[in-house]
């Protein structure tokens, strides 16, 4: 229901573009000046998400960090998700301990210098934190300093600790960041952008570090603004105060220039999970007429206003790899008659599409034969009857990919009969058998091929209907040049990146 503007707060009386005035005004007195010595201008970024542990690494505030160019870890990742050099240059396996050498010639920002006590100290303190960072859940660590070489030694022999060392909640900070109660990561970061200032949830300031192993940024710095509303951020893009912009919402898209926006495809599947365990799904018949029911094109061009892709399987076009080895010939059970039969389908209000995505999928199956109840709460309300399998059908819009760039942990969590996440309620031996295939192999084309191989066993048993696969859209002024699009959300402004 629309308010009478009588009934609405002061604030939202205001004008979006009034309540952005200023919204990036140079800094003032004692902080960065709004252009470089060099003539180079500083980026203006508006961010979706304020920071929730005061940007400390060991949360997913480590992301920010890790899209500022400030805060490094050992290991990078390529577009297919092998680990690449960062802090460290190279890398060995022998049983359950990982060998990684460390750099030589990194500085922190405040002047120390990278050193392998340094990688014990920060990845020390990530292990045995409450909670743990999630890459590590689950996964007994230890690390020690063997001259210029760290040694990483886990419970049971794990093929994907480069990868899990490349996770930002694992980023290597100098020992100032360890000094109080909580990791703090001013001035302690090793990346092309040292961060200087932290305003709370309001805004961060960070200037170039000229003494950076990986060369001289082409910015003298970025000035970033927490925005959670998307209007908002839309608003300061269209006006040019903001250089860089995070999460444009749908709605706002086709109000902006089209050349001022990039869609970055997602590693997040928008999937309908079948209860396989009990109830009407519990038939792989009425599975199958479930996802014969599905027109996913519908909700792709009616949520989404096309600004999404038709899923061909789980995993989609942020990961290159997949759709090459995906098996096309899935073998899968006949669609019965529905027959009237009365099915329950849950979702959740914290995903704006989400409410709507499951209005389209009743009519969908109502059309289909099927009775259709929805149960829509939000997110925190509706979990733990989700895990327990308290719905016949639930709508998810689910990460396919963890911190570890790689898709295998979702598969078990999700699939497997003891996974974590198994909100299909899924017990299937032909299916664990493929996921354990796919964890125990080394990672690369052998790993992917495996992967694939687990997915093709999922697909046929109908316990998940993929839909879509999402797309950020992120919105890059004219005048800025080699801004990162990346589907993992861990670059952003780069030593690349600049502003003309």
């Amino acid at each position: 229901m629309r308010l009478p503007a009588r009934l609405l707060p002061a604030a939202a009386l205001i004008p979006t573009a009034a309540l952005l005035t200023g919204c990036f005004a140079s800094p003032g007195s004692g902080q960065a000046s709004a252009d470089g010595e060099d003539g180079g201008k500083r980026i203006r970024v508006a961010m979706m998400l304020p920071p929730r542990s005061g940007l400390s690494p060991l949360s997913d505030d480590a992301f920010k960090l890790s899209r500022w160019s400030t805060a490094e870890t050992l290991v990078t990742l390529d577009e297919d998700g092998d680990a690449e050099p960062a802090l460290a240059t190279e890398w060995k396996q022998s049983g359950k301990t990982w060998t990684f050498t460390i750099r030589d010639g990194v500085t922190f920002h405040d002047g120390t210098k990278l050193t392998a006590q340094s990688v014990v100290r920060s990845l020390t303190v990530a292990a045995t934190a409450s909670p743990k960072p999630r890459i590590l859940d689950g996964v007994e660590l230890t690390v020690k300093a063997e001259g210029d070489t760290v040694a990483v030694t886990t419970g049971t022999e794990d093929p994907l600790v480069p990868q899990r060392l490349s996770s930002p909640q694992l980023s290597i900070l100098s020992a100032k960041a360890y000094k109080g109660k909580t990791v703090n990561p001013v001035g302690a970061g090793t990346g092309a952008f040292e961060l200087t200032q932290v305003n709370g949830t309001a805004s961060a300031t960070l200037d170039r570090y000229d003494g950076y192993w990986g060369g001289k940024a082409k910015a003298p710095g970025i000035d970033v603004k927490f925005v959670p509303d998307g209007t908002a951020r839309a608003a300061a893009l269209r006006s040019g105060e903001a250089d860089v912009v995070e999460a444009v919402p749908v709605s706002q898209a086709a109000l902006i220039d089209q050349d001022l926006i990039t869609e970055v495809p997602m590693p997040r599947t928008n999937t309908l999970y079948l209860n396989t365990e009990k109830g009407v799904f519990e038939d792989a018949g009425m599975r199958a007429a479930a996802r014969e029911a599905i027109d996913a094109k519908t909700i792709v061009k009616g949520v989404y206003e096309g600004r999404a892709d038709v899923a061909e399987g789980l995993l989609g076009p942020a990961l290159p790899w997949a759709a090459d080895l995906r098996d096309q010939k899935v073998q899968r059970a006949k669609a019965d008659d529905p027959e009237g039969a009365t099915i329950t389908i849950g979702t959740f209000t914290d995903r704006a599409e989400l409410p709507e995505v499951a209005q389209t999928l009743q009519q969908q199956l109502q059309k289909a034969g099927f009775k259709v109840k929805l149960d829509v709460r939000e997110y925190a309300n509706i979990e733990s009857d989700a895990l327990a399998g308290e719905f016949d059908a639930f709508i998810l819009s689910r990460a396919t990919v963890l911190d570890s760039g790689d898709p295998a942990a979702y598969f078990y969590s999700d699939f497997a009969t003891d996974g974590s996440f198994n909100i299909s309620q899924l017990a299937d031996a032909v299916v664990d058998k493929a996921l354990k295939k796919a964890a125990d192999t080394k990672a690369g084309d052998a790993r992917r091929r495996a992967i694939m191989e687990a997915e093709a066993s999922v697909l046929a048993t109908d316990a998940a209907v993929p839909m879509l696969h999402e797309r950020v859209i992120q919105g890059d002024a004219a005048g800025v040049v080699d801004v990162a699009h990346d589907p993992r959300e861990r670059e952003l402004i780069t030593v690349d990146t600049y502003r003309k």
